[in-house]
């Protein structure tokens, strides 16, 4: 195995601090619109706001695992710097799993897309009801 450079690892910094900004900020405006979506139903009780109520909520927990899968990427990725100079295997290994989480928090944030796309679906269909779907 080729001996692990700071490099390497050094490479995942800024990818991981755009992530978690790009989640931050992702997570911020679901919350912002769900307390809005709550006002709302608390006067019209609707079952199209109750759907898109339990859709954000679910997206937000989504999110929430996307940055904690993150924060475990840049905690590993630091312990994989902090083992370059002992044991390198070691520092792979930190490196790889940090990688995997990476992965993991991207997949998730994939799933949250698909999930807002439901949403726009959600609130399509209330505006143009059932017979006018296919317009659109």
């Amino acid at each position: 195995m080729d001996q692990l450079t700071y490099n390497i690892p050094g490479l995942l910094f800024p990818a991981i601090s755009l992530l978690m900004l790009g989640f931050t900020n992702r997570f911020f405006g679901l919350a912002s619109l769900s307390r809005q979506l709550l006002a709302e139903y608390e006067t019209s009780r609707s079952e199209v706001l109750a759907k898109q109520i339990h859709n954000l909520r679910f997206r937000i927990s989504l999110i929430l695992y996307s940055q904690s899968a993150g924060i475990l990427s840049l905690i590993l990725c630091t312990c994989s710097l902090g083992m370059i100079p002992f044991y390198n295997l070691v520092a792979w290994i930190f490196f790889s799993i940090s990688l995997l989480f990476m992965v993991i928090s991207l997949v998730l944030a994939l799933v949250e897309i698909h999930l807002s796309v439901n949403a726009l679906d959600i609130e399509r269909k209330s505006i143009l009801g059932p017979s006018n779907q296919s317009k659109l």
